[in-house]
């Protein structure tokens, strides 16, 4: 019996260890899809992802963009830099809501901090602000969707060889060739690997 109780505490051990594991690898890092994901919604994609303060790890593929640009959705007037005036797919997930990565000295309201210095906007009214130029901020991304995970599933992914783990920096978040970052990322990861 004592032998029992003894490896289940090291099981829950295990499991507290796995969790805190996971949760720290969540905070601001790119996850990058592994040569042959099966899944479309991920294939040769980046992902940012971080840990909010509720729910499981959260984040946006910084590059697909949906060839769609924000200024052709809010419509005359809109003052967008042109670097900025492109709508990006944040994921499969409410793929209708809008999402805002912003680089700025401090947080805007309604969001939380990702890295050093980037924020990911929920709040509607905020990604208003910044699209008007009220809000002044360093640089900033627009998505449609969110990519999400269950409690353990990204763990799961993780240890399958689903994805690559890396650094997370803001000069890469906010890429002016967003389409080439898989692409470096893998080569990067591939190089360190061997």
């Amino acid at each position: 019996m004592h032998a029992v109780r003894h490896a289940l505490g090291a099981l829950a051990l295990c499991a507290v260890f796995a969790s805190a594991v996971a949760q720290e690898l969540a905070n601001g890092i790119f996850l990058v899809a592994a040569p042959g994901m099966r899944d479309p919604n991920f294939s040769e994609t980046v992902v940012l992802v971080t840990q909010p303060p509720r729910g499981g790890p959260f984040g946006v593929i910084v590059n697909r963009p949906l060839g769609r640009r924000l200024s052709e959705m809010i419509g005359e007037g809109a003052q967008i830099p042109p670097a900025a005036d492109m709508l990006y797919r944040g994921g499969p997930v409410e793929r209708t809501r809008l999402l805002a990565l912003v680089r700025a000295a401090e947080a805007p309201g309604g969001s939380f901090r990702v890295r050093e210095d980037v924020f990911l906007v929920l709040d509607p009214r905020v990604i208003e602000t910044v699209l008007s130029g009220e809000l002044a901020v360093r640089d900033y991304r627009i998505y449609a969707g969110y990519s999400g995970w269950g409690d353990g599933q990204l763990q799961v992914e993780l240890a399958e060889g689903g994805w690559f783990v890396a650094p997370a920096g803001a000069e890469a978040i906010f890429s002016r060739d967003p389409a080439t970052l898989w692409r470096e990322l893998t080569r990067e990861l591939a190089g360190e690997r061997t």
